[in-house]
């Protein structure tokens, strides 16, 4: 094997996360992405891969509380964080007042790119609790949504915020 930087190249890499409050520790392969490591090691599907170039936003999760797009991140580049997937914004069987205000105001259609949308949109409401429609609109622009228009989406975004529902 040649070597790259005067180093040997590694093939598995070890990985540590908190992901939903729930610690992980695993041997990956260095370049697996982090898209494929929650939904194929950690069996978390509601991260959705839809174009492999970041473009969609369905891939988005939450890294120490920022919104990242999972599907041109190697795992191995999350190692000691703490990741929120759209399952962790749920609690004891029940929606985050946000997915619940996603539910109320028609959010969503298909629902492919609704993961990625509600955890751009959870980052907002952390950062801006208050936001404005430009605000909302500026916060998910990250995210695609080929069914909705988007009205029904900042709607729920702007319920979710006078309920003070971020979580």
């Amino acid at each position: 094997m040649p070597k790259i930087g005067g180093a040997m190249p590694r093939s598995q890499v070890r990985v540590r996360v908190t992901v939903n409050s729930k610690p992980y520790d695993r041997t990956v392969p260095a370049r697996l992405l982090l898209a494929d490591f929650l939904r194929d090691d950690l069996g978390l599907t509601g991260t959705h891969i839809g174009c492999d170039t970041t473009h969609c936003g369905s891939c988005t999760v939450l890294l120490d509380g920022v919104a990242v797009k999972s599907c041109t991140m190697f795992a191995a580049q999350a190692d000691g964080a703490r990741l929120t997937t759209i399952e962790g914004l749920a609690s004891d069987g029940r929606l985050s007042a946000l997915q619940e205000s996603f539910r109320r105001s028609h959010g969503l259609q298909c629902g492919f790119c609704t993961p990625g949308i509600v955890l751009a949109a959870h980052e907002l409401l952390q950062n801006h609790p208050n936001p404005s429609e430009a605000e909302i609109r500026a916060g998910i622009s990250g995210n695609l949504c080929r069914c909705t228009g988007y009205q029904n989406i900042v709607k729920a975004v702007q319920q979710a915020a006078r309920s003070g529902g971020k979580k």
